[in-house]
């Protein structure tokens, strides 16, 4: 095979610069991570991007049991008298509900929904299960499947069905139930930042933005590299809204009949979306060693008359990798190019690629090369498997620095409606601004720069006194943004 077809390997990927929407595509069929199904608005995923769910899901999952959480799963038809209970509710889900009305050749008598989320469905089993304030609290975590028919899709970031998980708690008192609101959202951040290597602004949603039916909605904001931002993660305190309208009460310790507070919190595979966006450069992915299917990919290189001995040595270290715990594949196709094969792993977001060759053999060396700078260092093989584990932790930190670089040199802040509509139209990125609060000013936002409120900021990098849209003072600095 050529070089110049190794070359073209990588040219086959549109250019962020040229078409930021047309690269993702490119990157995410050629990394083969999902392909298209039959149905409009569904994706397949293929195995690596599986795998890189999987990673999340492990450490979501061992953080929620850590904080005695536990596992769940509810069925995933909703009877259409329920949504009728909580009128907010079924306001805000009902263009997007799929309807099942008939089943076995006959038409059923309530219709049911498939899922858009199950608040509805552990309310009623929550109201049988909750009697007393022994009963409290109920910390369940439910990983499933959801369904919502959205007009425009875009995979893994917006499918009409995608996986998740949802967590639904219920507690004695208001203060217990926002203690668990935060402490999710705070779980949420952390594998974010520090387990996908994307910083986020934490915070609390607009009313106009809140889930429906929440008292208030805490979200992660993430930067991708075109400047939109994606809701990597919400957690949201309920209130008394479920509990009314399901009917969720216990006997207090004062031995009179209370509501309990109840919570819900999610994320989902958008987050692979977020990854790929963040880190992605115009040779394709760049995973981050934690969720990378693959962590290091082995090269050997040779001419075929020390090919076995090549292959036989890499062998043997593959297998001390593996034994270490360390996600390695081996490469040793002979009828395939070694720039071929250094393209297609640059493309798949591998980590770290070893290579290794008949005087590296002589010399007891390997050369590892990073997939974020692309430098080469020759390590001795005797240490391989501290230099590697060395190499990933550092290519983790390097990865969340570079990304917490590009949100900080993309960030502006703004006073005025025309300051902002400017930067929305020439730059890429968030903005900071002032609100006094009304929708009114809200809707006028997005109407003039195309930007909604992803959060009002715990930890703004400045308070903004002035609301941008009518003048008045601001009762909120909040994160301007146009959105995925």
């Amino acid at each position: 095979m050529s070089k110049e077809n190794d070359k073209q390997f990588v040219t086959e990927i549109t250019p962020q610069g040229e078409d930021f929407s047309r690269w993702y595509i490119d990157v995410i069929k050629k990394a083969d991570l999902m392909d298209y199904s039959p149905v409009r608005g569904c994706i397949v995923f293929k195995p690596d991007g599986f795998e890189i769910w999987e990673h999340i899901k492990d450490e979501m999952d061992r953080r929620f049991r850590e904080t005695g959480h536990r596992n769940a799963y509810f069925p995933m038809f909703i009877p259409e008298s329920f949504f009728q209970k909580e009128k907010e509710h079924v306001e805000g889900f009902n263009p997007e509900l799929p309807w099942v009305t008939e089943a076995g050749g006959e038409k059923l008598e309530e219709r049911l929904a498939i899922r858009p989320t199950s608040e509805t469905i552990i309310g009623h089993m929550y109201s049988k299960w909750i009697q007393s304030y022994r009963d409290l609290p109920v910390l369940i975590n439910q990983w499933a499947n959801v369904v919502r028919w959205e007009k425009r899709t875009l995979p893994f970031l917006r499918t009409s069905e995608f996986l998740w998980q949802e967590g639904h708690t219920a507690h004695e008192t208001e203060e217990e139930a926002r203690e668990e609101t935060m402490k999710m959202l705070e779980i949420y951040r952390e594998v974010v930042e520090e387990y996908l290597a994307i910083p986020v602004i934490t915070g609390q949603k607009t009313k106009s933005e809140k889930f429906a039916g929440a008292v208030d909605t805490f979200s992660i904001e993430a930067m991708m590299k075109d400047g939109r931002a994606v809701q990597a993660g919400t957690s949201h305190y309920m209130g008394t809204n479920f509990a009314k309208a399901f009917e969720i009460q216990y006997l207090s310790r004062n031995n009179v009949l209370e509501l309990a507070h109840t919570t819900s919190w999610g994320t989902s595979t958008r987050l692979i979306g977020a990854l790929i966006m963040v880190h992605g450069d115009d040779r394709g992915l760049v995973l981050p060693p934690k969720v990378a299917p693959t962590q290091v990919v082995m090269i050997p290189i040779g001419p075929p008359k020390t090919r076995d001995a090549v292959v036989g040595r890499a062998d043997e270290l593959f297998a001390e990798l593996k034994k270490a715990g360390i996600r390695v594949k081996m490469d040793d196709r002979s009828d395939v190019r070694p720039g071929w094969k250094f393209n297609e792993y640059e493309m798949r977001g591998v980590p770290i690629r070893l290579e290794i060759g008949p005087r590296d053999m002589e010399n007891g060396v390997c050369v590892l090369v990073s997939r974020i700078t692309g430098e080469k260092k020759v390590v001795e093989q005797a240490n391989l498997v501290e230099e590697i584990q060395t190499m990933l932790t550092q290519v983790q930190a390097d990865m969340l620095d570079r990304a917490r670089t590009f949100m900080s040199d993309n960030f502006y802040s703004v006073d005025t409606l025309d300051e902002m509509k400017e930067l929305m139209e020439n730059k890429r990125g968030f903005t900071l601004a002032g609100w006094c609060g009304s929708e009114a000013c809200e809707d006028k936002v997005r109407e003039v720069t195309g930007a909604t409120s992803r959060n009002i900021p715990f930890q703004p990098a400045e308070e903004k006194h002035t609301c941008l849209a009518c003048g008045e003072k601001a009762q909120h600095t909040v994160v301007f943004a146009r959105a995925y």
